[in-house]
Order: C-alpha cells, then sequence, then structure tokens
C-alpha cells in the first residue's frame, strides 16, 4: 500500500499542498481529481521526490521513502507518467522501452518484455520506428509501457487522456483496469476527463486549493456529486 500523510508544500510564501492525505492500496486505481491549480501534479512531483516536501511522509508498504531520491523512489516501485509524456522523440520505440528497464542488469535489460507488447499491440508494429514519429495517443501508450517495464509496485498517471483521441482512450483505460484487477499493483491517476475517472475508480480523492475536500469509494461519485466538485 502507497499512503500520503500530511503533506505540506510551499512555492514562495503560497501553501500550494496542506495536511494531503491519501491512501493507494495494491489492486485498486485511487483517481486524484480537481479544477487546474489545485496542487494535483505537485502532489505527484512530491510523491516521486521530484520537488521536497516541507512536512509530512510518504510510505509505501510501512517503509518511509520521504527522503529518497527519485532514482531510489523508482528502485522501490515507484514509477511515473508525467503530464506530456516526455519520451525520447529520436530513438526507437524499442529503445524507449528499454530505458524503463534501468533499474534492472544482465540480459533482461535487453529485450522488451513480451506481455507490454501484448498490452499495446501497435508499439509492437512500431517498435522500430522513433518515438517523435509517434501519434500523441501513441506516445502516451508508449510512455507507460516504458514505466511498466521497470516492474513497479505503484504506478503514477498524470492526466494520461489530455490531448488523445477517444478510441486511444478506451485502450488507455482497458490496460489501467486490467493493470488494477491484476491485484500486484497501486494505480494512482490524476485526471481531468471526469468520466474516464469514474469509470476506473475505486477509490477517489477530490483536491480543492491545496486540500483534500473529500474522499471515497468509486461507486458513490455520482451519488456525492464529484462531478459538480470538479466541473470547470
Amino acid at each position: 500500500m502507497l499512503y500520503i500523510e500530511g503533506l505540506n508544500q510551499y512555492y514562495g510564501g503560497s501553501h500550494i499542498l496542506r495536511n494531503v492525505s491519501v491512501t493507494a492500496p495494491i489492486g485498486g486505481c485511487t483517481v486524484i481529481l480537481g479544477r487546474n491549480g489545485v496542487g494535483k501534479t505537485t502532489l505527484l512531483k512530491c510523491l516521486m521526490g521530484l520537488l521536497p516536501i516541507k512536512s509530512g511522509q510518504v510510505l509505501l508498504d510501512g517503509k518511509n521513502i520521504s527522503h529518497l531520491s527519485p532514482e531510489q523512489r523508482v528502485r522501490q516501485g515507484l514509477a511515473y507518467v508525467p503530464q506530456g509524456r516526455e519520451i525520447f522523440s529520436m530513438l526507437t520505440v524499442e529503445e524507449n522501452i528499454l530505458i524503463g528497464m534501468a533499474r534492472f542488469s544482465g540480459p533482461k535489460t535487453r529485450r522488451v518484455p513480451s506481455h507490454l507488447y501484448e498490452l499495446f499491440p501497435v508499439l509492437q508494429e512500431m517498435k522500430q520506428r522513433r518515438g517523435g514519429d509517434l501519434s500523441g495517443g501513441q506516445q502516451q501508450q508508449l510512455a507507460i509501457a516504458r514505466a511498466l517495464a521497470a516492474e513497479p509496485r505503484v504506478l503514477i498517471l498524470d492526466e494520461p487522456t489530455e490531448g488523445i483521441q477517444p478510441s486511444i482512450i478506451k485502450e488507455i483505460g482497458r490496460v489501467i483496469r486490467k493493470l488494477a484487477d491484476g491485484g500486484d499493483m497501486a494505480i494512482v491517476l490524476v485526471e481531468q476527463f471526469y468520466d474516464f475517472a469514474e469509470e476506473l475508480a475505486d477509490q477517489y480523492v477530490v483536491m480543492s486549493r491545496g486540500e483534500v475536500i473529500s474522499e471515497g469509494l468509486g461507486a458513490e461519485m455520482a451519488a456525492r456529486d464529484v462531478r459538480g466538485m470538479v466541473a470547470i
């Protein structure tokens, strides 16, 4: 289980995250929702160690990882797909995925695991093409596959549907659901597309002005009018 406890973060004199606590169990998809600018991406960057935290802690399976570097957190089992994907445009699809296996050593690191191509068949068809030649939706699939190559305990996704065509959104949703149902991984999903989030959420968290204002089971989202809380 991933547990974020009482996280606080500041930019200058602004209190960006205010005592944020989130629990993400293995075998489930935890969705974090909120309008633009409420601190969702900042929370993920603190979770990954890309930003230091002012106070609070991050626990993975009971171990405090709050002071580890991003690379150490990856080795502990976190994997991050950032907003904007950040693939290596001049490297091939295959090379991009193999970079995700940097935490390992030996012959294992020289071949893309077949199950990743089974999850995203289009990537196998395009494995020798450069990442920059792929469409936005294909690049998003590549970014997720690269993160999965690290065999994470926690997969963290920052708005994976942004700028993606509907057919690929459905494919990404199918993969997320399959991974969560597999029972050996926690999914943390930051998302603006409410319908996508509601469909996948086993549990949800709503943020506003850096605080958690609502949380509960995904099945309760409609009854609690979560859509109204996050509507622009």
